[in-house]
């Protein structure tokens, strides 16, 4: 397994932007497709965007809701995984995780298997 560790969750206002990072430790960060997900209180982890590697080139994949709004990045040398929030709204506030998992892994968290802390992102309207 990977270690995980968010950062970059804030409060901003509805319009603004983020960005997120998660660090990864382990020498083997480049296999893993690696996600974003989100939980608002009293609600169940969503789905937010994952990116992986196919065998022709890195691919990114995103929720509807936050299609043309966010987009991920991963910089493998550095063994970071981002992700770039614009456009914020209300709906967005939540606590962000990053998740790690295999090549197959998609859109639901039990594909994935390492999981980091979380970090909270407030949007006042």
């Amino acid at each position: 397994q990977v270690q995980l560790v968010e950062s970059g969750g804030g409060l901003v206002q509805a319009g603004g932007s983020l960005r997120l990072s998660c660090a990864a430790s382990g020498r083997t960060f480049s296999r893993y497709t690696m996600g974003w997900f989100r939980q608002a209180p009293g609600k169940e982890r969503d789905y937010v965007a994952r990116i992986s590697w196919t065998g022709i080139g890195l691919f990114s994949y995103y929720a509807d809701s936050v299609k043309g709004r966010f987009t991920i990045a991963r910089d493998n040398a550095k063994n970071r995984l981002y992700l770039q929030m614009n456009s914020l709204k209300p709906e967005d506030t939540a606590v962000y995780y990053c998740a790690a998992g295999p090549t197959s892994a998609r859109r639901t968290p039990s594909e994935y298997d390492s999981w980091g802390q979380g970090t909270q992102v407030i949007v006042s309207s």
